[in-house]
């Protein structure tokens, strides 16, 4: 026998009849219709979906969300003890060359100069911000302490 579109038949147990609920006692599911006594999904249009366990849950699935985020970038940290050691007396110290030396990552947000350390040599830095400290040791050291524009 060739199998043709008239003659295609499931395969023996794969489909089940359909259980018909609420067609009397007699039947063996009357009365409440398979359903139970009470609760959400025993009414009529109440097989909603999961019940979560109240707002609780829900507030604990909730990612924690607030903090606070500054507009305004974070410059780069520089100590001029460090600048002692990598500059000689009469340089001019820039964010370029900065990052020539591998003293800073990049030149982007800008640099901070801050007054860890001492400064004997005479230095020009040019830097977007200074701590009183530092500019107060470039300035005692005989160099100079410009504000550079971004």
């Amino acid at each position: 026998m060739s199998v043709s579109l008239h003659n295609l038949k499931p395969n023996k147990g794969s489909i089940k009849k359909k259980k018909r609920v609420g067609r009397g006692n007699a039947s063996g599911h009357g009365t409440y219709s398979t359903r139970g006594q009470k609760g959400q999904r025993s009414r009529a249009g109440g097989s909603g979906g999961l019940f979560r366990r109240g707002i609780t849950q829900l507030l604990r699935n909730k990612p924690k969300l607030g903090g606070f985020t500054s507009p305004y970038p974070k410059l780069q940290a520089v100590n001029i003890g460090l600048l002692e050691r990598t500059f000689e007396s009469g340089e001019v110290v820039t964010a370029k060359k900065l990052l020539e030396k591998n003293i800073i990552k990049s030149v982007k947000p800008g640099i901070k100069i801050l007054g860890d350390g001492k400064l004997t040599k005479k230095l020009t830095v040019q830097a977007a911000a200074f701590s009183k400290t530092a500019e107060k040791a470039i300035v005692e050291a005989g160099g100079t302490a410009k504000i550079a524009t971004r």
